[in-house]
């Protein structure tokens, strides 16, 4: 099957790119460097080194034999989308180009009109490409879990039945978001779904939970590895905790730590998008998949975290700070995820197994992340965000 990454140069582009190679599919992908730049702009780094576009695809020829074709391009920009689209003609396109973060969307409202610009031109430029260029080409956007927030009820993957002054309908569940970013990806999905409507695209929606992991399967080789952010602008909190217990850090816990989200290991996050692209939705289909294995509160990753650590024979405390985020510390969370598993989806390993690697892995870059200790802690405030 072809397929063509949006994003591909990112933390789960890259290794979706080397899983699905691996698995024998034909790879292109576009990426402008955003996130290479805007890490640098905060004054961050991965904590694993990257290599360059040019020596990645080199170096998956030379490991695997398999050709993984590269156009850099903005996908803010019409043009770049459909002629790429033209001219590699994927059977799926998976969209993952966009700005990730909801911390760097709340540092001011520069950033907040950056990520909503850019985050709702790519959405609209993909699903006019689709259109014109390639209407039965299945899009796979990604989503966040996010985009739900935190309601004290179920959430229900996608869509939910609802009865109202004795009527019924099936509606779209509502979204509350917690960031500027976050408000960006709900509005996608509301493009999304509005495209779907009136060309009748087929479209799966991934509202995927916080990715976490050094490694696939494929990253077996240094000049393979995909980014790994730690800092509090881009770094989530698990894959933050862990390069604060490297270094003997006390890991920081954002007030009570009760907040509770969905999480997926980054090799799970990829199998999970083989599976949507290998097992595509009908002729016109919108289709919804809650992508995450379990939840956790903030403060049960940070014990995790301290155990195994402690393991490795590192002095690992915890450490409660103010929150700098509005969001509420203690609440319900019990989001439905049962779709993919109808697809076949099998967790891989469970998460202490996966710290295990990821501390393992950190160890052998602990100068990298001392270099940026201070980025490690919270800067960016929600209340003190500057005009």
């Amino acid at each position: 099957m072809r397929v063509m990454i949006g994003g591909i140069d990112g933390y789960i582009g890259w290794a979706l790119a080397l899983h699905l190679v691996s698995k024998g599919h034909e790879v292109s992908g576009i990426d402008n460097f955003y996130t290479r730049k805007r890490v640098k702009e905060v004054g961050s780094w991965s904590a694993t080194p990257i290599s360059t576009m040019a020596k990645r695809v080199e170096a998956v020829k030379k490991l695997t034999g398999r050709k993984i074709n590269f156009i850099k391009g903005n996908l803010t920009d019409y043009d770049t989308v459909k002629k790429s689209i033209r001219r590699f003609k994927p059977d799926t396109f998976i969209h993952l180009g966009e700005q990730r973060s909801a911390p760097y969307s709340m540092i001011d409202v520069k950033h907040a009109v950056e990520t909503q610009v850019t985050n709702l031109t790519s959405s609209l430029n993909l699903v006019y490409a689709a259109k014109e260029a390639s209407p039965k080409m299945h899009i796979v956007k990604m989503g966040t879990m996010g985009e739900y927030g935190t309601p004290n009820v179920d959430i229900p993957e996608g869509f939910f039945d609802i009865e109202y002054n004795g009527r019924k309908d099936r509606l779209p569940f509502p979204r509350t978001a917690g960031s500027w970013y976050h408000w960006s990806k709900i509005y996608d999905t509301g493009d999304m779904m509005f495209a779907n409507k009136i060309w009748r695209l087929s479209i799966t929606d991934v509202m995927q939970g916080v990715v976490y992991g050094t490694r696939t399967l494929e990253i077996n080789d240094e000049r393979l590895h995909t980014r790994f952010d730690i800092d509090e602008v881009w770094g989530t909190a698990l894959n933050r905790f862990c390069a604060q217990a490297v270094i003997g850090m006390p890991l920081t816990v954002y007030g009570k730590g009760g907040q509770t989200r969905g999480f997926i290991s980054l090799t799970d996050s990829v199998q999970c998008l083989r599976l949507a692209i290998e097992n595509p939705p009908k002729e016109g289909e919108y289709r919804v998949f809650n992508q995450f294995d379990e939840p956790y509160s903030v403060l049960s990753l940070a014990e995790h975290v301290k155990s195994v650590a402690n393991n490795f024979g590192l002095d690992t405390q915890i450490s409660h700070t103010e929150n700098p985020r509005i969001e509420a510390e203690e609440h319900y969370y019990n989001p439905i995820h049962e779709n993919l598993k109808k697809l076949g989806y099998r967790r891989t390993k469970m998460l202490d197994e996966e710290l295990n690697d990821i501390i393992r892995d950190l160890t052998r870059y602990k100068q990298r992340i001392k270099a940026k200790k201070s980025k490690l802690l919270p800067k960016t405030n929600w209340r003190k965000a500057s005009n």
